[in-house]
């Protein structure tokens, strides 16, 4: 199924322009930046290989690269997202502007940089980030609430133009931190207090009139469809999805800890999604593998169900992360067994909302435990083929980072009964041999 996608990459590499850091200067997908986001290269191509498919779903929607990919090829796209800030991301991200709706973006941002320059107008309250100066130093910071203040003043609440200024806003918010993306996750920048011989001041409203720039640039761009994002739990799809699609295309997160609440939250906290610690750790207990604060806690507590289906290469991971010598290897060995069973239960029921003969693609990269390799996409194909799907398949996509041992995988199947070639195909696989 993604045969031509396969004879086009060279696997020993990580083919950077396959992860989200092709989408940084690819209009719209730019907007925002999320590291575990996969590109719009990825998609297409997909999408490239099934002109049938006239509905797009992606159950794990994030930054709303698929079904954005897919509204600009003229197709349907939607997807299904639990985070809050998320939904709303992607529903300005997804929306179709008018050149009057851009051009009075681009007014209102004119006027809003001007007033936030001034020290004595009124701000907004900073938000409750705890170890906040370690984000934005003060200058900073003070400028950000005073822009923040403007914004919501200057443009009607709900209205097009305030949501596009308030992406502009997010974006600004990055630039002036201190934030580090010198590995797959944030970081801090060490502060540097040696003395300068002359200190560079940034002018903070030029720096939101270029992002806001940006952000218009690609607001220009409409895709052919308006996508549809959807608020929901991607492990009950059919309880928040009343339409069937042709195609699915994901990435789900991956079983390594590494959480998306960390990269979202200034953004969450700044928009008023979040008001304090606890309330981010509950997001990521609500998302599949989110381990961020009270998440890791209750993983402590946790106890399979009796819903859980567990492949033997699953048992065996799960038995050596859990070995005594490994140091927190029972808790690991509880956030992989939660992080499947949580998969699983999405896996059995996304089928009710996919057509016959619908194709499915999940993008996953496997994980390492204490030297015990976990193998995702052997999992999730054991996983999809008792779920009912047939012709799964692995495609090797590309090597994630210097560890040899781990790789992104494309695994794919098909929803309905398998065609008569498979089915010998698979009857002379399982037959014994003479």
């Amino acid at each position: 199924m993604t045969s031509a996608l396969a004879t086009t990459l060279d696997t020993r590499k990580q083919n950077a322009h396959l992860t989200f850091k092709h989408n940084r200067h690819h209009g719209r997908h730019g907007w925002l930046r999320l590291t575990p986001a996969y590109s719009v290269p990825l998609v297409s191509k997909i999408l490239e290989g099934h002109n049938y498919a006239a509905t797009v779903l992606d159950p794990f929607s994030g930054t709303g690269t698929t079904a954005l990919c897919a509204a600009y090829a003229g197709l349907r796209g939607t997807g299904l997202e639990i985070n809050p800030f998320l939904v709303w991301f992607s529903s300005v991200k997804f929306r179709q502007f008018s050149p009057a709706t851009i051009e009075k973006t681009q007014a209102l941002g004119t006027v809003i940089a001007a007033a936030s320059s001034s020290e004595g107008i009124p701000s907004a309250d900073p938000p409750p980030i705890h170890n906040i100066e370690r984000w934005w130093n003060d200058q900073e910071l003070h400028f950000l609430c005073r822009l923040k203040a403007c914004i919501l003043d200057a443009a009607e609440e709900g209205s097009d133009e305030r949501n596009l200024l308030l992406v502009a806003f997010c974006r600004v918010v990055i630039t002036l931190s201190n934030a580090a993306f010198n590995h797959q996750s944030m970081s801090f920048k060490s502060a540097d207090t040696s003395p300068q011989l002359f200190e560079i001041k940034r002018d903070n409203a030029d720096i939101f009139l270029k992002e806001l720039s940006l952000v218009l640039s690609g607001a220009a761009d409409n895709p052919q469809i308006e996508p549809t994002i959807v608020t929901g739990d991607a492990r009950q799809p059919s309880r928040f999805l009343t339409d069937k699609f042709d195609m699915l295309i994901t990435s789900p997160p991956y079983p390594n800890r590494m959480s998306y609440i960390r990269e979202l939250r200034p953004y969450m906290y700044w928009l008023g999604f979040l008001t304090n610690g606890r309330d981010a750790g509950e997001h990521d207990w609500r998302a599949i593998g989110g381990t961020w604060g009270v998440a890791t806690s209750r993983l402590a507590e946790w106890t399979p169900s009796d819903k859980a289906f567990i492949p033997p290469a699953l048992k065996k991971s799960l038995a050596g992360i859990s070995n005594p010598k490994n140091n927190n290897g029972t808790l690991l060995a509880n956030y992989v067994a939660k992080y499947f069973e949580d998969t699983w239960l999405h896996l059995s029921d996304i089928g009710n909302v996919l057509n016959d003969d619908a194709k499915v693609h999940y993008v996953v990269g496997n994980s390492t435990f204490y030297g015990t390799l976990l193998p995702v996409e052997q999992i999730f194909q054991v996983m999809l083929q008792e779920a009912g799907f047939h012709d799964v398949e692995i495609v090797k996509i590309r090597k994630r980072n210097s560890k040899a041992e781990l790789f992104e995988f494309d695994v794919t199947g098909a929803k309905g009964r398998p065609s008569k070639r498979s089915t010998v195909r698979e009857s002379r696989r399982r037959s014994p041999r003479r």
